[in-house]
């Protein structure tokens, strides 16, 4: 049975859905099959991948009309697409029973197949980052080594919280790792210690590094690996996606 995991941030920018591509590339080249899921009304992990308005896509499945379309986009890795439609999503299901887990409800039936499913949130906390958290097991945040990046993981902390009392009591935080880190910078080693005295080993030892291929890859819908594989970045999502595997 696969593993679902929420990647969530609510401060933008913090490398979320760069996370969720390439760490679910850098485990499909280990073998593993893993199917990747936008929740986010930007689309951006979908268009990332050249995927641009498929219909049907996640919004379709969540308003009940089919289940999940599932799109293969390279060997072992595969996309549940999300469009603009979604962006008022939380509106149309506000009357609706159950509401919060309608997208758990329609990952049931994929669980077995697939190693790894990755759910990429919106940067907010309202009703679709409700519906991943209590779909998955574990939530791995992304973060960049900043002060005000500290100051706002309270809040993802405090939802979590609710969701394990309330909606899901399996649901936990297992894995926070460090995006565009530069460990000539002082704050960026402060912030990482700070981090590290917090959460201990929920904190991974990969860092991923400022590297301008990270930022590239996406114009030409591909993954890191694809677009430039004796990068930095590459190396560090290979790295990162290896000690995914550790842990399991």
């Amino acid at each position: 049975m696969g593993k679902i995991i929420a990647i969530s941030n609510h401060k933008g920018g913090v490398g979320k859905t760069t996370s969720a591509i390439n760490l679910g590339a850098g485990l499909a080249r280990k073998g593993k099959k893993c199917l990747l899921v936008d929740v986010d009304p930007q689309a951006n992990l979908s268009q990332s991948l050249g995927v641009f308005d498929h219909q049907p896509s996640i919004y379709n499945a969540l308003k009940g009309e089919g289940g999940l379309e599932v799109l293969k986009v390279q060997k072992k890795m595969y996309l549940v697409p999300a469009t603009g439609d979604l962006g008022g999503v939380e509106q149309e299901l506000a009357a609706e029973a159950g509401r919060e887990f309608i997208l758990k409800e329609l990952l049931q039936p994929l669980m077995d197949d697939f190693d790894y499913i990755f759910i990429d949130c919106p940067p907010s906390l309202g009703l679709l980052t409700i519906n991943a958290f209590t779909a998955a097991q574990e939530v791995y945040i992304p973060m960049q080594a900043q002060y005000l990046a500290m100051q706002g993981i309270g809040k993802l902390l405090g939802l979590v919280e609710k969701i394990q009392k309330r909606l899901n009591p399996d649901i936990a935080i297992t894995g926070i790792f460090i995006t565009q880190f530069d460990r000539r910078k002082v704050l960026n080693r402060y912030v990482l210690e700070t981090l590290e005295s917090h959460f201990g080993d929920k904190v991974f030892k990969t860092r991923i590094r400022n590297n301008v291929s990270l930022a590239e890859a996406p114009n030409e819908g591909l993954d890191i690996f694809s677009y430039h594989p004796a990068s930095n970045g590459a190396f560090d999502y290979g790295k990162l996606a290896k000690e995914v595997i550790s842990r399991s």
